[in-house]
């Protein structure tokens, strides 16, 4: 295949052409975060605010994980053992699995509407559906027969997982496809960051509600869900469309004008919506039909099991568990009240552990940093497993601090960077579909532990309590084995560089030290 060149946005396609290595330079990552927040100031705020989907994310997932701790929730959902309302583990095991069901069935659906209709729309429509579920959860003590009550709190979990599903695929897609490489890491870091906000304020608005004696200890909570819906469903209605879609629709005046309004005016957006229609004019080249079949083909093959891995990676270090600390902590042996607050104090620290990890992304590699955090919390899983064999309040405690501790060493580098791996791994072309696949993984894997995992640690069930540290310690050392073989290197690389470099075939350890073909005398040759 030929030299690409690429006329700039703007001037007649007869006009002075400028070579491609004018317009893609090897990336250069020496710049600091703060200087590139204040480069680009407007990009940076229209990012936090579709990160409000994240928030509604982490908000639903400890609002819907935790509710079943909460006293008279189980009072009128539940049934009497042992002198002890609980929910069976039937019910609690269906119900942690509908939202992550629904949103199976949401993401390669929103992958698909993302590029019928575009990213703001697709991302509103998700929120809505989400509203309509929360609407469905909030009616479901209406009904005076007790299965009946569980049947409609099932299903409105189901379209909320549904909406929050979309909602997750819409911000993943057009953070990915609209932040430059020197931000790349540290903006999908938000996602982690975001959903740990959420589940912050979750587990505040249970505390408050959870001693209430009446229905409203479990509708307050559902009811607040609203506003955390309505947020993104603003901001998709404010921020301009993704410039990367509209190349793809060969809308580039709309394209240009939505790139001027996700920068301010000392950035010359010429050159990068050159190199934007230069990396998708070289992948359609290959490939004019666009369809979920594409993201397994070639090259794209190995991408795609990247992003998918890399979505899963949250569920395997204990993301599932972790958002159901507080009841879990009870069976463990923990008074109500007191798991709530030791879920707070979890997620805070979490988020202090976020903000590192932010930092660190702009700094380290995503590779090492996956590495290490994921061996330091397999151990920290199996020390819990071991203690389990034990029983006391000691036991109880150290299993806390444990809980605590996992979501602290993730929080620094395994939970963003896999964020950051999903965003940048798939192809231009094909990243709404590839992180349709990808958050279809995720939600996948969350119902497989959310379906088991209640029949392992649960009373009346598998009872193990503090030793199901052992099977989270499995999974961790399964992760990190995967990401030793999967999992290349690609901070500050270019979407033009990440293409060549999958194009090479190259092996994970060959990516760090892989130089770019484009050079002040050369032309990128595709």
């Amino acid at each position: 295949m030929g030299t690409l060149e690429l006329s700039r946005f703007g001037e007649n396609e007869e006009q002075s052409r400028e070579p491609v290595s004018a317009l893609i330079q090897p990336s250069l990552d020496n710049t600091s975060l703060s200087h590139e927040i204040r480069r680009y100031p407007k990009l940076v705020a229209y990012c936090i605010g579709i990160a409000f989907a994240y928030l509604l994310t982490g908000y639903d997932t400890v609002i819907l994980g935790t509710i079943t701790a909460v006293p008279y929730f189980r009072l009128e959902f539940g049934e009497l053992y042992n002198d002890t309302y609980i929910i069976p583990s039937s019910w609690l095991s269906v119900w942690s699995a509908m939202s992550p069901l629904g949103s199976i069935i949401s993401a390669p659906a929103a992958g698909w509407l993302q590029d019928r209709i575009g990213r703001r729309w697709s991302l509103g429509l998700s929120c809505f559906v989400c509203g309509v579920g929360i609407a469905i959860a909030f009616c479901s003590n209406l009904p005076s027969d007790i299965n009946s009550r569980r049947g409609a709190f099932l299903v409105g979990r189901f379209v909320q997982g549904w909406g929050v599903g979309g909602a997750m695929t819409g911000a993943q897609t057009y953070l990915s496809e609209t932040v430059p490489t020197s931000l790349r890491g540290s903006t999908m870091a938000l996602s982690p960051t975001f959903m740990l906000i959420g589940e912050l304020i979750g587990a505040g608005v249970i505390l408050a509600c959870e001693k209430k004696t009446t229905s409203a200890a479990f509708l307050i909570p559902f009811a607040t869900q609203w506003i955390f819906t309505l947020l993104p469903f603003v901001v998709a209605f404010v921020i301009p469309e993704s410039p990367s879609y509209l190349v793809r629709k060969g809308d580039y005046d709309k394209a240009q004008s939505a790139m001027k309004a996700l920068h301010t005016e000392k950035v010359d957006v010429a050159p990068l919506l050159a190199q934007m229609r230069l990396s998708i004019a070289s992948e359609e080249e290959l490939s004019r039909e666009l369809a979920y079949v594409d993201c397994f083909r070639g090259t794209n093959r190995r991408r795609t099991m990247i992003v998918a891995f890399s979505f899963m990676v949250p569920s395997l270090f204990g993301v599932p568990l972790l958002a159901s600390a507080s009841y879990f902590m009870q069976v463990v042996g923990m008074s109500p009240s007191l798991s709530i607050i030791i879920l707070i104090l979890g997620i805070v620290l979490g988020l202090l552990a976020n903000a590192v990890g932010i930092w660190l992304m702009s700094r380290a590699g995503r590779r090492p940093l996956m590495l290490w955090t994921l061996a330091v919390a397999t151990v920290i899983w199996l020390s819990m497993g071991i203690a389990g064999c034990w029983t006391g309040n000691v036991v109880v405690w150290y299993t806390a601090v444990c809980l605590i501790l996992v979501v602290v060493v993730c929080g620094m580098g395994v939970w963003p960077a896999s964020y950051a791996v999903n965003g940048e791994t798939s192809s231009l072309r094909l990243r709404a579909k590839t992180q349709g696949i990808g958050v279809l993984c995720y939600m996948i894997s969350n119902v497989v532990f959310c379906l088991v995992l209640p029949y392992i640690y649960n009373t009346g069930s598998g009872d193990l309590k503090g030793k199901t540290g052992f099977v989270y310690a499995g999974f961790c050392f399964f992760a990190w084995t995967v990401t030793w073989l999967m999992i290349p290197e690609m901070k500050g690389r270019t979407v033009l560089e990440i293409d060549a470099m999958f194009e090479a075939k190259l092996r994970c350890a060959d990516f760090k030290s892989w130089s770019s073909p484009v050079g002040p005398d050369k032309e990128y040759v595709a």
